[in-house]
C-alpha cells in the first residue's frame, strides 16, 4: 500500500513517436536499463523531446524502433550528472509500463504529469519584456527508500504570482505536462546550446492538513 502511495506522489503519462533509439545507460544488481526520447505534440504544434529510461525487463528492447508510436505510464525522475567534475541535474521519465499504439486522428497526445511535493527553494518570480507573469520552482518529491527527486517547474500568469508566495517546505500538489527547452549557454568567449526539461504548471494548490490526515488514513 506504501508503495501505491509513493507512487500517486510522481505519475506521468506521456505518448509521442520514438525519435532516439535506445541506448544503454546503466545496470543495477544485473537488471539494464535503457535511454531513449519520444516527439511529445503540443497544441501550438511545437514539440517536446522527452527522455525516457526503460528496463530491459519491461519490453524486447528490438521493440523500441524509432518512429515506433509509445504511450508511457510512470514517474519523472532526477539524478546527480556529474560531467566535468560539474554537477549537473538530469530529468528522465521512468517508464513503469508501455503501450504500443496508433495516435487517434484530431486527439491531442497525452503529456501530462502530477506531484505530491515539497517547494525547496524559494521560488523566483519575474516578467517578460512583453509583461507575461513567470515563476520558476524547484521541487522535491519524495520516493521509496529514502530517495527524493528534485523537479524544476515554471508557472505561468494567475499560478506564477501564486507561486511567489510559497514558502521554503510548502506541501503543495501540481498538475501539468512535461516539457523541453533549448536555451544557450555562455562559456566564456562561446555560447553552448543546450536543452532544459522541467514542468510546466497548468493547476497548482497547497495541500491542507485535512488532505495530509486523509492520506494518511488511506496508508
Amino acid at each position: 500500500m506504501v508503495t501505491d502511495t509513493v507512487q500517486e506522489n510522481n505519475s506521468v503519462i506521456i505518448a509521442g513517436r520514438i525519435v532516439e533509439e535506445c541506448q544503454f545507460s546503466h545496470e543495477v544488481y544485473g537488471e539494464g536499463f535503457y535511454i531513449f526520447k519520444v516527439a511529445s505534440e503540443r497544441l501550438s504544434d511545437q514539440v517536446d523531446m522527452i527522455p525516457i529510461t526503460v528496463s530491459e525487463r519491461l519490453t524486447a528492447l528490438e521493440n523500441l524502433k524509432q518512429g515506433t508510436y509509445v504511450e508511457i505510464k510512470g514517474q519523472l525522475r532526477s539524478y546527480n550528472n556529474y560531467n566535468n567534475k560539474k554537477n549537473h541535474l538530469v530529468l528522465t521519465v521512468f517508464a513503469r509500463d508501455i503501450a504500443f499504439t496508433e495516435p487517434v486522428e484530431g486527439v491531442q497526445a497525452p503529456n501530462q504529469i502530477f506531484l505530491n511535493c515539497f517547494v525547496c527553494k524559494p521560488p523566483v518570480y519575474r516578467k517578460t519584456p512583453l509583461g507575461r507573469e513567470i515563476a520558476d520552482m524547484l521541487v522535491v518529491v519524495n520516493r521509496a527508500y529514502k530517495k527524493s527527486d528534485y523537479i524544476p517547474c515554471i508557472a505561468w500568469g494567475r499560478n506564477a504570482k501564486f507561486s511567489s508566495t510559497l514558502e521554503v517546505g510548502t506541501n503543495i500538489h501540481i498538475w501539468g505536462r512535461v516539457q523541453s527547452r533549448v536555451y544557450q549557454k555562455n562559456m566564456g568567449d562561446q555560447t553552448e546550446e543546450r536543452v532544459a526539461y522541467e514542468v510546466s504548471v497548468s493547476k497548482i494548490e497547497i495541500v491542507r492538513e485535512e488532505q495530509k490526515k486523509e492520506s494518511l488514513q488511506e496508508v
